[in-house]
């Protein structure tokens, strides 16, 4: 169950999005979607603080630390090994706000800093409940990765976050020319629930609270030390992050 606090984040990141709609250009359809995942939220905060109300604290608890070390990074890893800086993205494949970092910054980001050997890009899974059919697509990526179409599927469902249901993801494995007895097989096994459970509460460890959020730093072995980070946010300041993680 998550947190009313980790829920009052994702409030606080889709309320202004969905404010500054008309200046952002966004469709109707977009902001239906941004009014839902609001009511969703909403419901399930009211729910938790109708249990928690008793037990909230009487004084602020301190604040984070800013740094934050990651051991072991996981997931799945696009450039070089060794590049100098680590990315570790936490992600829900039914979340608006990570499609639009797939398609926002992180093109720039990979053509930029994954293809130049500077960074090392690491992406794993944080579905949420509020989104029915996250769990389901981010298994999915996993059984089109044993056949090497990880990244190209996991981009499709993503970028089409408000399409997913299982009919358009066994579409998207048809359009990809997966062997679709195999992907179906592991699909219905309910292979790599286990994985993404332990990648859920790993994250919840670190402090991720709502998608997408980033852990960026310079490189440390098979790990990280550096900074969580969220929100899709703009080319530009993943850009300024990088430059100063190679200076030092």
């Amino acid at each position: 169950m998550r947190t009313v606090a980790g829920l009052l984040a994702i409030c606080l990141l889709l309320g202004p999005s969905l404010g500054s709609a008309g200046a952002q250009g966004i469709t109707q359809q977009q902001a239906d979607d941004m009014l839902k995942e609001l009511r969703g939220i909403r419901a399930v905060l009211e729910r938790m603080a109708a249990g928690q109300a008793s037990a909230r604290p009487t004084t602020p608890p301190p604040a984070p630390d800013p740094r934050v070390r990651l051991p072991k990074v996981g997931g799945h890893v696009l450039g070089k090994p060794d590049a100098p800086i680590t990315m570790v993205e936490f992600t829900d494949l039914q979340c608006q706000y990570c499609a639009r970092f797939a398609n926002g910054a992180f093109p720039q980001i990979k053509s930029e800093y994954i293809d130049k050997g500077l960074v090392r890009f690491v992406t794993r899974d944080f579905p949420l409940d509020i989104h029915p059919h996250a769990e389901l697509a981010a298994r999915a990526s996993r059984c089109a990765g044993e056949q090497g179409r990880f990244w190209e599927v996991r981009r499709t469902l993503m970028i089409n976050y408000s399409k997913l249901n299982p009919d358009f993801i066994t579409a998207t494995a048809t359009d990809a020319k997966l062997d679709m007895a195999a992907f179906t097989g592991c699909l219905s096994s309910g292979r790599f629930k286990d994985e993404i459970r332990k990648e859920l509460d790993e994250a919840f460890d670190f402090g991720v609270e709502g998608t997408p959020t980033f852990f960026i730093g310079r490189t440390q072995g098979e790990g990280l030390e550096g900074q969580r980070v969220v929100g899709a946010l703009p080319f530009e300041m993943f850009d300024a992050k990088f430059k100063e993680l190679l200076k030092k």
